[in-house]
């Protein structure tokens, strides 16, 4: 099973940035996906939820409307749109797939919002 990020790196505050996460080994459409962050010295975080199908995510109030969560089931992928990024967003951000008490993650990707 793997979770492999990508699309993390540095950009200047009011930028934008689009996370991917691809999965293999496991059969992606039938999980929920999440994706998390943690800033340095912090805990992990949910920031973005969707369902297995697409039809139903959950955003945290500190990212509403600046993010959009979605997927491709036919191509393993889940994204996080990041628009309007802040230096608060500046965290290492994972993937998470869950369905019932199985749960994988992936391995980080760093985003930092600076000038």
């Amino acid at each position: 099973v793997q979770l492999v990020e990508s699309g993390g790196g540095l950009v200047q505050p009011g930028g934008s940035l689009r996370l991917s996460c691809a999965g293999s080994g496991f059969t992606f459409s039938s999980y929920d996906m999440n994706w998390y962050r943690q800033a340095l010295g912090k805990g992990r975080v949910l920031v973005a939820f969707i369902t297995n199908t697409g039809d139903r995510t959950i955003y945290a109030d500190s990212v509403k409307g600046r993010f959009t969560i979605s997927r491709d089931n036919a191509k393993n992928t889940v994204y996080l749109q990041m628009n309007s990024l802040k230096p608060e967003d500046t965290a290492e951000y994972y993937c998470n797939a869950k369905r019932a008490l199985q749960t994988y993650w992936g391995q980080g990707t760093q985003v930092t919002v600076s000038s």
